[in-house]
């Protein structure tokens, strides 16, 4: 990753913050939570490029919000087990909770 430069993704997935002041190195879990719930694919997949698998994998896990499919496409994609992530524990302990 280099902290000098910005991924090529679009501010879409950013309506609520000033996407020029975003520090793409300290904000990385943000990043990834906006860019896989609200990003194309194109912008999923240059996030991945970014900051690299490995990363990827360490902090996805962490994130507390996921649409549920984009859940399925992350566990899936990055071969992770769903009993991982803080989302999975935070469902089990709500279940149905906004589940329209």
């Amino acid at each position: 990753m280099n902290a000098t430069r910005k991924p090529d993704i679009s501010a879409k997935a950013f309506w609520d913050v000033d996407f020029d002041k975003i520090d793409f190195e300290k904000s990385s879990l943000f990043v990834i939570e906006k860019v896989f719930n609200y990003g194309t694919f194109a912008e999923q997949i240059e996030i991945i490029k970014f900051y690299g698998i490995e990363k990827i994998k360490e902090e996805v896990v962490k994130i507390s919000y996921f649409k549920v499919k984009v859940f399925a496409f992350v566990c899936g994609f990055f071969n992770l087990d769903k009993s991982l992530f803080k989302n999975y524990q935070r469902r089990l302990q709500n279940p149905n909770i906004w589940e329209f």
